[in-house]
């Protein structure tokens, strides 16, 4: 049955909504950090990476309705968020003095108590990874981020990663927030999973496992990529 607009207001509808805006964000990373993997081979990847880009920017209207949707995706699990835990702050104003995982369904972790605090830091550096790349040099078409790749002229995202990625404040930070998303996506994943109804004695401690697995893979690819980077000499 179909949830009523009163039940998505609800606590529990809250919930459902940031679960599966935040399942739908994780496979974006999963995704996106799939296609930049091949930034690892350094120069040798310019053409592949920026052919990658230009393919990307090719899709025209397709590409901007996916992006309004991962938008409204984001802009719904932040309300979600922010509505739950005020939610529980106005049902408890007093905190408890000790908190320690209740075992079971809870797994309560470091992860877990963070998660409003995490997700605030990444909010900040989305729009900041965006200001940098998308819409950073070479997006207005300056010729010095213009490359020719089997006679296409396109943009040279791949000049714009390897010249950041040089920049130690800059790896410094990009790997702190890796840390920290790494941090937040070790319980989101089983949480949602949790919200929306996925509990099974035998198999949900393989979930479980599955997500804190799949939370240091996304978080390490994304945090090795900036370092690698630096530390190999990627600067064209």
């Amino acid at each position: 049955m179909a949830l009523s607009l009163s039940a998505l207001w609800s606590s529990v509808g809250k919930k459902i909504l940031m679960s599966l805006s935040g399942l739908m964000m994780i496979g974006f990373l999963f995704g996106h950090l799939l296609g930049n993997l091949p930034l690892l081979q350094l120069d040798a990847s310019a053409d592949a990476y920026n052919t990658y880009s230009h393919f990307l920017l090719s899709l025209g209207g397709v590409l901007i309705l996916v992006e309004l949707i991962l938008l409204a995706g984001l802009l719904l699990h932040v309300w979600a968020a922010v509505a739950i835990v005020l939610g529980k702050k106005k049902a408890r104003p007093v905190k408890y003095n000790n908190l320690k995982s209740a075992g079971g369904a809870s797994k309560q972790t470091l992860g877990s108590r963070t998660m409003i605090y995490t997700g605030l830091v990444l909010l900040v550096f989305i729009g900041m990874h965006l200001k940098t790349f998308k819409y950073g040099p070479g997006s207005e078409g300056e010729k010095e981020y213009v490359a020719v790749v089997d006679g296409v002229e396109m943009r040279n995202l791949h000049k714009l990663v390897m010249e950041k990625f040089q920049d130690p404040i800059y790896v410094v930070s990009y790997a702190i927030a890796m840390v920290l998303m790494g941090l937040h996506l070790s319980h989101a994943l089983w949480s949602a999973l949790q919200s929306i109804g996925v509990y099974h004695p035998r198999y949900t401690p393989v979930f479980y496992s599955g997500g804190r697995l799949l939370a240091f893979l996304v978080s390490a690819g994304y945090f090795v990529i900036p370092v690698w980077i630096y530390f190999m000499g990627g600067a064209q």
